[in-house]
């Protein structure tokens, strides 16, 4: 096999820079985009008579036999062909002859590169937004069983009011929207066809680059070609997208695995979804969510490692921009799997309704309740309600009991004019109940909320 030919250089290239200078390695991975592209691209030069019909049919016919033999497992990709792109039109050259030197007219590796990676960014956008959709049909799901099951809500870890689990599953419903909804707008933004652009000002060859997008379902053509060649927005944008959702997946892995402990006992991971220790038989380790937290560190370095690639390049197209493709890549791989598993170990794990009630009788949870009647009933400043319903607190703690647990005489010690009715107040499922403004906890907002997200999702995704 043979590199693409030059003019300028004379001798062999050392074997050294070969291994340096390759990328067919890694960048096989976008073998059907280029495929694809260069099917849409040999219809262009036919119908713009540039090539002929003839040529165009054994081209297609040969690119669409290579890209079974790739996914057959027969093709054989070598160091020497530099990328993707030489390999295919070598092999190529092999099938069908001189007609496959034809293909390459009128383009550029710079604008075959930008427009095969575009394409293949552009498709794991919408891969993960499926994974991402069959993720909320599941938290959906296990919402939907829990509107009435009670857990402590909390800030800085610390037991604060009382909340349905739905409702908490409800606010990563709510991250994970806007994860789909940023992977979708990323897919519209840069639906922009940047072949035909060729090295970075053009070609003097009448072609037609709106019928080449079109055939490859982009929205429109590039405006600037010498943006178009070196212009990787599109993969700094997918790997910021990224980087957002496993943020989001860790910090519910995070939830999970604390949930899962001993200590909180709120959920149990699946035998399917959990390992063992090698030396204590009794434990049963949290290692898928402890793993998806872990790798979110991953993603974010793929980010900044193309952020700083990209930093000072001059236009248009430089050899550094070869290091954008790995990173994408594996952020993609990891998304996928992330998402993949989540779902799984989810969906399998058991929700511990009585050890979340139980946990709820710890921390005063309905204290902002009594400070709240007091200022309503009983005519006092918030903040000196609030400082009233600390000393209740103390009391509380000292006689070994949650607050929703005093009785009228003991509230009364504090105040006198307050009444019997505030022993409903204190329960704790009636103060969840009380948060009934848009947006809040109790079931009635809860079930709000679950039917907004239910309509959205058969709105939005229409393989529900």
């Amino acid at each position: 096999m043979r590199k693409v030919a030059s003019g300028k250089i004379k001798k062999t290239s050392a074997k050294l820079l070969d291994e340096f200078n390759a990328s067919i390695m890694f960048d096989k991975e976008i073998y059907n985009e280029d495929i694809d592209g260069s099917i849409a691209h040999v219809k262009m030069l036919s119908k713009q008579g540039i090539i002929s019909k003839q040529s165009e049919d054994k081209i297609i016919d040969g690119l669409n036999t290579i890209r079974k033999e790739i996914q057959d497992g027969k093709y054989q990709f070598y160091l020497k062909d530099e990328d993707i792109h030489m390999s295919i039109e070598n092999r190529l050259t092999e099938l069908i002859g001189d007609d496959a030197k034809r293909m390459h007219t009128a383009r550029s590796r710079n604008d075959q590169v930008a427009l095969d990676f575009r394409m293949f960014v552009l498709r794991s956008n919408k891969k993960l937004n499926e994974l991402l959709y069959k993720l909320q049909r599941v938290l959906l799901k296990i919402a939907k069983q829990n509107t009435d099951t009670l857990l402590p809500g909390m800030t800085h870890l610390q037991h604060a009011q009382p909340i349905n689990f739905a409702y908490h599953l409800l606010a990563y419903i709510s991250m994970f929207k806007r994860d789909i909804e940023r992977f979708e707008n990323s897919g519209k933004r840069n639906n922009i066809s940047p072949i035909g652009c060729a090295a970075l000002a053009g070609t003097p060859y009448e072609t037609d680059r709106e019928y080449e997008a079109k055939l490859l379902g982009f929205d429109s053509i590039s405006i600037n070609c010498l943006d178009s060649v070196s212009d990787r927005d599109f993969a700094l944008e997918i790997l910021f997208n990224i980087s957002v959702l496993m943020m989001h997946i860790s910090r519910f892995a995070e939830e999970i695995i604390l949930w899962s402990s001993s200590e909180f006992g709120f959920v149990e991971l699946s035998d399917e979804y959990s390992t063992s220790s090698s030396i204590m038989p009794q434990k049963k380790n949290p290692d898928v969510p402890e793993l998806l937290r872990g790798k979110t560190g991953r993603v974010y370095g793929n980010l900044i490692s193309l952020l700083t690639v990209l930093k000072g390049l001059p236009l248009a197209y430089n050899k550094d921009m070869q290091e954008d493709k790995e990173g994408v890549f594996d952020s993609i791989k990891t998304a996928e799997i992330s998402i993949k598993i989540l779902t799984k170990a989810i969906e399998s794990m058991s929700v511990k309704k009585k050890n979340m009630l139980k946990a709820t009788k710890k921390g005063h949870l309905s204290a902002t309740d009594l400070a709240d009647y007091l200022t309503t009933k009983c005519g006092y400043a918030f903040r000196d309600a609030y400082k009233l319903t600390g000393e209740i607190v103390g009391y509380a703690d000292g006689a070994g009991k949650d607050m929703s647990e005093l009785d009228i005489k003991e509230l009364r010690i504090f105040e006198p004019k307050i009444q019997n009715d505030v022993i409903e107040v204190l329960q704790l499922e009636n103060s969840m109940n009380a948060r009934n403004s848009e947006g809040g906890t109790s079931v009635n907002s809860t079930k709000k909320q679950l039917e907004y997200f239910q309509k959205w999702l058969e709105k939005n995704n229409t393989a529900l």
